[in-house]
């Protein structure tokens, strides 16, 4: 190029289309997977009818609406000592289902003097399968699959659980 202004807008173009390039590309934003970490709540132990400790268990304790209706869904995992305690203000039939929650789990029937009376062993992710108590249960506790067989849980097993600070 011999016409020293032509070649001037040129390089004019050429750079405000590189910054418009370089903005365009700063401006894509990536969508971060939903991670809902776990907070301990309370410590639970689940004992033998007879009083024998089985297990000491990390709890997050769902005690309003709205943790009662979102529990753990959407979380990808849950530590084998770790697991969330559903408490309603009064003892009746209950059912549970596993819609948005990501991890097979055991639910756990508790009614209210704190003895286990019914179980849902290895409910499956995403399913929307109703999972009832089929007797009244005040508590719910949720634990992953397979650790109530693990354990050895049974109906008559109790809990005991408090708040730490």
């Amino acid at each position: 190029m011999k016409n020293p202004a032509l070649k001037f807008v040129v390089m004019i173009a050429l750079s405000v289309s590189c910054l418009q390039f370089q903005s365009c590309k700063e401006e894509q934003k990536t969508i971060k997977p939903l991670v809902i970490e776990f907070k301990k709540e309370a410590e639970l132990v689940l004992k033998t009818a007879n009083d024998s400790i089985i297990k000491i268990l990390d709890i997050e304790i769902a005690d309003d609406e709205y943790k009662t209706q979102t529990g753990l869904m959407y979380r990808d995992e849950m530590g084998q000592l770790q697991g969330m305690l559903f408490v309603f203000p009064d003892e009746d039939l209950r059912s549970f289902y596993m819609k948005n929650t990501n991890i097979p789990l055991d639910i756990i029937y508790i009614n209210a003097d704190k003895s286990i009376v019914s179980f849902q062993k290895n409910a499956q992710p995403n399913n929307e399968s109703s999972l009832p108590s089929n007797v009244p249960a005040k508590y719910v506790l949720e634990i992953n699959a397979g650790l109530a067989d693990q354990w050895q849980l049974a109906v008559g097993d109790k809990i005991e659980y408090r708040k730490v600070e």
